[in-house]
């Protein structure tokens, strides 16, 4: 059965989906997007999702290309052409279609959006929770505005890129002070000798992660601490447990970083506690 894609008001073969060339994503990366979670069926926190979406085009001044009751109704739709009971959809904003300019287009050209989704094999999450990642540290070479999620990834691409050449799956960005930032496509998180949890604050320096927002919730309910500062990387390599945080992988945990072990070399227990806990917790909307 052949994927279906959304794109502009019509669902098309996801073979045939396709955008203008002179759209300004194509042009000047110049959008936005949102992946979620489908878990058995059901979306997962798509409410936060969707209010980050709201932030992302306010903040570079695109329109919602239609109302936010029916953007969710075609979501469900793409969803449900695609038969998807476990994996994600992808949902992307752009400027629109106009001449190749630097400056926005008239005002009234219509954004763009396309929607994509896609069914996943839970067991590849369940071996790579069981076992561990890898990630290596690099300097941030970023825009200073990734708390905006921009289709500009570019550096977060070539920085995965230096992981999978490095035998590992994740890369760690590290700022001008040595400090840890956030991950090519994850927030980082670590466990400190005294138990806490602790991730780097989320205003202008890393992405707000919606999985990151809902795991501050499992931590109060399970009555672990938490903390929001900055950690440096001989910080985080002394830590009792490293894990990371997405939307489609929910809570990796670190094995090691840059060819040095965390702790026992081993996946903690903190993880797999809040893992085991995220969906009691995370908003459940039908299909």
């Amino acid at each position: 059965m052949p994927r279906i894609a959304y794109v502009n008001g019509r669902y098309v073969k996801h073979s045939d989906a396709s955008v203008h060339i002179e759209d300004r994503g194509y042009q000047f990366a110049d959008g936005v997007y949102e992946v979620c979670e489908i878990r058995h069926g059901y979306i997962v926190d798509l409410t936060r999702h969707l209010n980050r979406l709201d932030r992302s085009l306010r903040e570079l001044r695109i329109a919602w290309p239609m109302s936010r009751a029916a953007l969710t109704q075609v979501i469900r739709e793409t969803l449900r052409r695609n038969h998807v009971r476990n994996g994600l959809f992808y949902l992307q904003v752009t400027r629109g279609v106009a001449r190749r300019d630097h400056v926005f287009p008239a005002e009234g050209t219509p954004p763009s959006l396309v929607i994509t989704a896609k069914s996943t094999d839970p067991k590849i999450i369940a071996a790579k929770n069981t076992n561990g990642i890898k990630a290596i540290t690099v300097t941030d070479n970023r825009w200073d505005r990734v708390d905006i999620k921009s289709v500009g990834l570019l550096p977060n691409a070539m920085a995965r890129q230096q992981a999978k050449e490095a035998g590992a799956q994740e890369a760690i960005y590290i700022d001008g002070e040595g400090m840890v930032k956030e991950g090519a496509a994850t927030n980082v998180w670590m466990v400190d000798s005294d138990g806490t949890l602790v991730t780097r604050p989320a205003e202008h320096g890393i992405l707000r992660g919606i999985t990151r927002t809902t795991l501050m919730d499992v931590a109060a309910k399970l009555g672990l601490k938490i903390a929001e500062r900055n950690f440096s990387v001989s910080e985080m390599l002394a830590a009792r447990e490293v894990f990371l945080t997405a939307a489609t992988s929910i809570c990796f945990p670190v094995v090691s970083v840059d060819g040095l072990p965390i702790a026992n070399g081993h996946p903690g227990s903190v993880s797999q506690k809040v893992r085991e806990a995220f969906f009691d917790v995370a908003e459940k909307i039908a299909i």
